[in-house]
């Protein structure tokens, strides 16, 4: 299995620390507000990328934060006239909802930053002993020239971050760049006790702290969405390797940006739809099959039209399995309808990997390329109506083989066929059932004219009719 790495900008073979074992930890969300598109993307990849190591045999140990202490947590809480506590804990609870309905297996451990801060207050402190970060007035900062490395994450050397603009030094700080480990708490704000005086945390520190309290001084993968490849990510490898001394992580993974209008979705921008949002015009399932459409480091563009083209897709995938569910219980119980020479067990062998896991797998194991791993399903799929579709009726034995496939790879995906229909039904919905109505009566009154005329409009219109003993089924072609 080849991953790439952001550190070395590469793909490399995963090596883990422990045989069969992986530790990993990504960056969750900071709970002033419900998540946005772009964050449903980072969850949805990692959950994923977690989902196919498990499936692969690894024991993954997946941690995930929340940041319930921050300058906008403070802020939106002193808006709505409200605690801290309550506003943190409320998005918190929003947001494992929202997991819950993408799918999103939970994590491990999902650590937050107040009830690590001794954890954090040990890791400053040896920093400070080890000369990698000084205190004034209270303030704890990080001296980033003291670490010999920084910007090996992100290629950015530190007299080249503001080239050519000048740069005032905050008052308190040795270097401009220098970022804040503890700060002094102001006045009604939320504050512990620490050796500098009562305050709280910086952001970068508390994912340092947590990943080496659950994970120990070293990780297999680190996570996140890549704009928190610096300076996030950056402080946490200064912050975490000049205390202990050893590489972070072995593996840096960054889920590409979604865009709208091709500006990045976020916050700040205002540009964003929570995913809640969403979902008043788009199932979970629809959702989630978008967000993995596409290649995890790629930039991927959020609209209606892709989101609908998703659900159409989708919708695919599920109506073939409902086909080969119903062709399950009229099909024969021997083996009469297969090519003598294409046999049940050798396209689908029960004990090795068959022709489209095993193009499935080869695309997951190359630096988790869900994109074509969907394809996979889709000539699954494709198969799957072709042999539905033939005179000759396929067996149990293959409509069950092509049946449990198509579950598995789709639960590798976390893909529940089983789960609503994907989109609500539409006026064509409603048009073609009275399309196929009218045919049914015109064959009824023995009009076969009629009932090949509109046959022919709905083949027209990208509509597969299917006659059986059960009924008229149809799909989209």
């Amino acid at each position: 299995m080849k991953i790439y790495n952001t550190m070395t900008r590469k793909k490399e073979e995963l090596n883990p620390i422990t045989p069969k074992q992986i530790k990993m930890y990504t960056c969750g969300q900071t709970v002033y507000n419900d998540i946005h598109m772009g964050n449903a993307r980072f969850y949805v990849v990692f959950d994923a990328i977690r989902r196919y190591l498990q499936w692969k045999g690894y024991e993954v140990n997946f941690v995930q934060n929340f940041t319930d202490i921050d300058d906008k947590i403070i802020t939106k809480a002193n808006e709505e006239n409200t605690t801290t506590e309550e506003l943190a804990e409320r998005y918190i609870q929003h947001t494992l909802c929202d997991l819950a309905e993408l799918n999103v297996l939970p994590a491990t451990t999902n650590p937050r930053a107040t009830e690590e801060i001794p954890e954090i207050i040990v890791l400053i402190q040896q920093l400070i002993e080890k000369g990698y970060a000084y205190e004034n007035d209270g303030t704890v900062y990080y001296e980033v020239t003291k670490f010999e490395n920084y910007g090996k994450l992100s290629k950015k050397k530190i007299e080249d971050l503001e080239a050519g603009k000048r740069i005032e030094v905050e008052a308190g700080k040795r270097n401009a760049h220098d970022f804040v480990l503890w700060k002094p708490a102001k006045p009604s704000e939320p504050k512990w006790q620490s050796p500098w005086g009562e305050g709280r945390p910086g952001w970068h520190i508390e994912c340092s702290a947590m990943a080496k309290k659950y994970l120990g001084d070293e990780i297999d993968i680190h996570g996140g969405a890549e704009d928190l490849i610096f300076p996030h990510h950056e402080n946490e490898i200064a912050q975490t390797e000049a205390a202990t001394e050893r590489d972070f992580a072995r593996l840096w993974l960054h889920c590409g940006i979604l865009t709208t209008d091709h500006k990045k979705i976020s916050k700040s921008r205002g540009n964003f739809f929570t995913f809640r949002e969403m979902t008043e015009k788009f199932p979970p399932d629809v959702i989630r099959f978008y967000l993995l459409s596409g290649h995890y480091r790629m930039q991927m563009e959020l609209n209606d039209e892709v989101l609908t083209a998703a659900g159409q897709g989708l919708q695919r995938i599920k109506t073939c399995h409902i086909n080969m569910q119903h062709a399950l219980s009229l099909a024969p119980k021997t083996e009469t309808a297969i090519d003598d020479e294409v046999k049940c067990e050798e396209l689908f062998p029960r004990t090795a990997p068959t022709h489209y896991q095993v193009a499935f797998e080869a695309a997951m194991d190359d630096d988790f390329n869900t994109a074509d791993a969907i394809t996979a399903i889709f000539e699954l799929v494709k198969f799957a109506n072709t042999r539905l579709a033939d005179q000759q009726q396929p067996s149990q034995d293959l409509i069950k083989s092509m049946c449990e496939q198509l579950e598995k790879l789709c639960e590798i995906l976390g893909l529940d066929l089983n789960a609503a229909a994907s989109n609500p039904t539409t006026s064509e919905d409603e048009k073609i059932e009275a399309l196929i109505s009218a045919r049914q009566e015109a064959r009824k009154n023995k009009n076969f004219a009629e009932a090949d005329s509109i046959r022919k409009q709905l083949s027209e219109m990208g509509i597969i009719l299917e006659d059986t003993t059960g009924g008229v089924r149809w799909r989209r072609g």
